[in-house]
């Protein structure tokens, strides 16, 4: 599990190796030591963030086995391949009852079937690894169904609601005394921010992990780490590169002594800006302009997919700017049909003749 790279100076490097640390920890203190061969035999086939929510599911597992399966007759170390073999059907639809509401550590914890299904992917994935290895002889999990998901309506900002919003970022009207302490130090950046995201799709990850020199205004491009840590190279319109250099310009005159001089966005502790951070600013502006809507950086994410495959009609292309891999996740999202679309098809169907003249 030793894998950590040898420099902590890239943002990437030092999430991996922070999450590294935890998967790590968890294995020791949460996990059977036969987990310890599962994380090993998937370590090339993953990132290091797949694994941590892999480890988190199963923690969770494993603390259900104890709970209600052995009834704490043995701990969670003390579990073995032989009490996997023995896992039913039954035992893994229990489980998933379970996480309905459960309490962990004095707190209460509730799934919803989206993250039921995950959960049950995390543990079907372990026990197709021993049952392929030859150190289980059954695997009651792959019997069990997957939660049904209902596909989730997609929000995002629409018509003016994308010009309100980097307007309220610029002007600061609606905002509260308290935030409006705040604003004018952080405008030119929360301008950038949302342009980046509104005019390129960005990930949240890859704008935070964004440096100085991974812009280049020669061409207005910029690479980005996609998820798995390939790099690929967007471009933006004059529009974004004109808030993002004056956001340079702001950054140069006013901050000193930045802790990661080579961060593009930082806080005002002079620091890289977090996702927390970023994910509240976005909410702090997004409840001015769209209240009813539950407005994220992944929803502005959307914003742009939607908006691009409307202006395209090219799924291929949409899929190749957002860094989905599969085309159906971008097809799922960005194809369905719309009322507009609905509304635009009536009378193409011809039922009687033009009448002649």
């Amino acid at each position: 599990m030793k894998e950590k790279c040898p420099t902590m100076s890239n943002y990437y490097v030092q999430r991996n190796n922070k999450n590294l640390e935890t998967i790590e920890r968890l294995l020791d203190e949460d996990l059977p030591a036969f987990c310890y061969d599962y994380f090993l035999a998937i370590e090339s086939q993953t990132s290091t963030l797949t694994r941590l929510n892999y480890a988190h599911d199963l923690k969770i597992f494993f603390y259900f086995l104890q709970e209600k399966k052995f009834r704490k007759s043995k701990t969670v170390k003390e579990m073995t391949l032989d009490d996997m073999e023995a896992i039913t059907g039954n035992d893994i639809e229990y489980f998933l009852g379970f996480l309905s509401r459960y309490f962990y550590n004095g707190k209460e914890h509730v799934c919803n079937d989206r993250a039921k299904a995950r959960k049950l992917s995390s543990v079907r994935a372990m026990f197709k690894h021993f049952f392929n290895k030859g150190f289980i002889s059954v695997d009651n999990t792959a019997k069990v169904s997957t939660p049904k998901l209902h596909e989730k309506p997609i929000i995002r900002l629409d018509g003016n609601e994308v010009f309100d919003i980097i307007d309220t970022a610029e002007s600061g009207d609606g905002l509260s005394p308290h935030q409006r302490a705040y604003h004018e130090k952080n405008k030119v950046r929360d301008t950038a921010i949302l342009m980046l995201f509104l005019g390129t799709g960005i990930r949240i990850s890859e704008l935070v992990g964004l440096n100085n020199d991974d812009i280049n205004f020669k061409d207005n491009s910029f690479v980005v780490t996609r998820k798995g840590g390939s790099k690929s190279i967007l471009y933006f319109d004059d529009d974004v590169a004109a808030a993002l250099q004056r956001y340079l310009d702001y950054k140069e005159m006013n901050y000193e002594d930045l802790k990661e001089p080579n961060a593009l966005f930082v806080s005002s502790n002079r620091s890289r800006i977090t996702v927390r951070a970023v994910e509240n600013m976005v909410k702090k502006y997004a409840k001015i302009v769209s209240p009813l809507k539950k407005i994220s950086p992944h929803k502005l994410r959307s914003t742009y997919g939607t908006q691009l495959y409307k202006a395209t009609g090219d799924i291929y292309i949409v899929a190749d700017v957002l860094g989905h891999k599969d085309v159906n996740t971008t097809r799922k999202h960005y194809a369905a049909i719309s009322d507009e679309n609905r509304r635009g098809v009536v009378g193409k169907v011809k039922l009687t003749r033009d009448d002649e003249e």
